[in-house]
């Protein structure tokens, strides 16, 4: 099969699971059906549009019931998220942060914000996500038997970052096993999968802490903005704490306890994300059947495979994932260049991290899965518009 057959059979493979098959299919674009504009307009009526309301304490109140989290902190995207639970996590200037290479790199900047160094780890192709097994090995041979210091470098190796590819959960109790075994801080990028689950817990709940993104092209979006997920209590009250500048309570004092960061997300951000939980069942209800869809309609292309939830997973599909058969891999490009010529929106593996200039010096495992993932790997249309057209009237407009 060449290049063109491919496309031409994955183009039409796209529009057929697409509820209207001749619009332009964006890769994930935002969906407003709901109370955002009354939200927002009570915002701007009331003039609690900044960094304190009731959207915001609510947000972060139904974030937490949604996730099953003791706590959830809401800031203005998913990187300060990620920035802020390293931070809470002890990581300090030096230290080295397990992180994968295959991963957006608002994973990655994070780790460097921190004064820390990205020590690159593998991936595995049953979830996209970090393999516990090949990590296990590799700090075997890695990691001083005195405790978690790399005996190559003589740092200290604190923490391992798990990103939740495209909404598929990692094997979070076999890599929370690891970082039990080698003591080392568990953090979940949790940016991709809102409503999604690993052994019927939300992701999220395995890690010491989490982060979650609710950018433009997010399940659900509060514009720019993210949060701090923890079950510590005690871990989630200095969430918010140094996430608003450290400001220590008072009626009218600034008094600051701590080098803070002014992390908060505004009321008016917040009121859009309350107006999309809201919506966020339907929403996973409908990317789920997208994904579904694309099965059925994929099962005739040769050389290409619709991605899958892993075992004793539920996930949110917030991107679908195509992977080529080897013999194709040549032909990714062309793929590319023909989908998206014909107004289907579908894009490449991020590059690798350890292939970017900056990280390009640090630490690494062997990566070669990652590397073949990376070769091989199309996403494909995946909105809530793409699932169930662009024109849906419902019973929320207008209130």
């Amino acid at each position: 099969m060449t290049g063109e057959q491919l496309s031409a059979r994955v183009i039409e493979a796209v529009r057929a699971a697409a509820a209207e098959p001749d619009a332009p299919q964006p890769l994930h674009e935002p969906v407003f059906e709901g109370r955002e504009i009354a939200y927002l307009t009570e915002c701007i009526e009331t003039g609690w549009v900044s960094s304190v309301g009731k959207f915001v304490d609510r947000f972060e109140q139904e974030l937490a019931a949604f996730t099953g989290t003791r706590r959830a902190v809401a800031v203005a995207n998913g990187t300060v998220a990620l920035h802020a639970c390293l931070r809470l996590a002890g990581v300090e200037p030096g230290d080295e942060v397990l992180v994968p290479t295959l991963t957006f790199v608002g994973t990655v900047n994070p780790i460097a914000y921190a004064g820390a160094i990205p020590h690159f780890v593998d991936s595995e192709e049953a979830t996209l996500g970090v393999d516990p097994d090949k990590l296990a090995a590799y700090l075997e041979t890695t990691l001083a038997e005195d405790g978690p210091r790399n005996r190559n470098t003589g740092r200290r190796v604190r923490a391992l970052v798990v990103m939740h590819t495209y909404g598929h959960p990692a094997r979070l109790h076999e890599l929370a096993e690891v970082c039990d075994r080698f003591g080392l801080v568990l953090i979940e990028d949790a940016a991709e999968s809102l409503g999604s689950y690993y052994r019927g817990t939300h992701t999220g709940n395995t890690g010491r802490l989490a982060a979650l993104s609710f950018n433009g092209n997010k399940t659900v979006t509060t514009g720019g903005g993210g949060a701090i997920l923890t079950n510590d209590e005690a871990l989630g009250a200095l969430a918010k704490h140094l996430t608003t500048t450290a400001k220590q309570p008072h009626r009218w004092a600034f008094n600051h306890d701590m080098v803070g960061y002014n992390y908060r997300m505004p009321n008016i951000n917040a009121a859009l994300g309350c107006a999309q939980l809201e919506q966020l069942p339907g929403f996973l209800e409908a990317k789920r059947a997208l994904a579904a869809r694309y099965l059925e309609t994929f099962r005739e292309v040769p050389g290409a495979r619709v991605f899958t939830e892993p075992p004793e997973c539920r996930s949110n599909y917030w991107l679908n994932v195509l992977l080529l058969d080897p013999a194709h891999e040549a032909r990714r490009d062309a793929v590319l260049e023909a989908t998206n010529a014909a107004g289907v929106t579908t894009r490449p593996a991020w590059t690798l991290m350890h292939r970017l200039p900056m990280f390009a010096s640090a630490p690494r495992m062997d990566l070669c899965t990652a590397e073949i993932i990376e070769r091989r790997l199309i996403n494909l249309p995946s909105g809530v518009g793409t699932a169930r057209g662009r024109s849906r009237p419902t019973s929320s407009q207008g209130r």
